[in-house]
């Protein structure tokens, strides 16, 4: 059986490359349990960032947007996957990053983008229904992954690849936070493990257009 890394266990993420929670709306800190310094191999000044420790795929069996169990490991294995934590009902951060990684994709050669998989994991698992995750997909690319599941489980996932989320919460007036980081995790088909991350402000379709081609043949930007 495969053993999940803890945070403790894995270097997180990135005062270096300057990676923050995103609260979509919220002043909450959020948890900061995996926010640890990491090292880098190489800090592009526009684009991804490489790791000198490599993250291994996140060991999650989560539920997909045909209601069916996705084994993230076996189902992307051997593909150039591109991972994100976020939720649907996010104001700004999780729409623009999809629709940046989507515009970048749709750039490609046909070939490459039938290699390329991208899998969007809510951290707002209460509102996002895989049939919910579907439908707000579809608007970015019917092609994008999406999988919801139990939030301990998902948060544990993305621990284990140093993005910190926290549980959504209602504020007074009504309105639903979700805190959550804003990596895009890139992992090379061929090891499967995640050697370059991107950044919010670091993750526009131009970056990705020029990362895409590399990343999807198993080289580093």
């Amino acid at each position: 059986m495969r053993t999940m890394r803890t945070a403790a266990a894995t270097a997180a993420l990135v005062a270096a490359a300057g990676l923050a929670l995103a609260g979509c709306g919220s002043d909450d800190d959020g948890d900061s349990a995996a926010d640890k310094p990491a090292t880098v191999e190489q800090q592009q000044p526009k684009g991804g960032t490489v790791l000198d420790q490599p993250f291994s795929k996140p060991d999650l069996t989560l539920t997909d947007t045909h209601g069916k169990s996705y084994d993230l490991i076996e189902k992307t294995k051997g593909h150039p996957t591109l991972l994100y934590f976020g939720y649907t009902h996010c104001p700004d951060i999780c729409p623009l990053t999809m629709s940046n990684i989507s515009l970048a994709k749709s750039k490609l050669p046909k070939e490459q983008q039938k290699k390329l998989r991208v899998v969007f994991v809510t951290s707002d698992p209460k509102r996002d229904t895989p049939k919910e995750l579907r439908k707000w997909l579809d608007g970015q690319d019917p092609s994008f992954i999406g999988l919801t599941g139990d939030f301990d489980t998902i948060q544990a996932g993305a621990r284990s690849v140093g993005v910190s989320i926290a549980p959504s919460y209602k504020k007074k007036n009504g309105d639903v936070v979700s805190t959550h980081g804003a990596q895009v995790l890139a992992f090379s088909p061929e090891d499967d493990k995640a050697h370059v991350l991107y950044t919010e402000g670091n993750s526009g379709p131009d970056i990705l257009k020029k990362d895409l081609p590399k990343l999807i043949e198993g080289k580093n930007p």
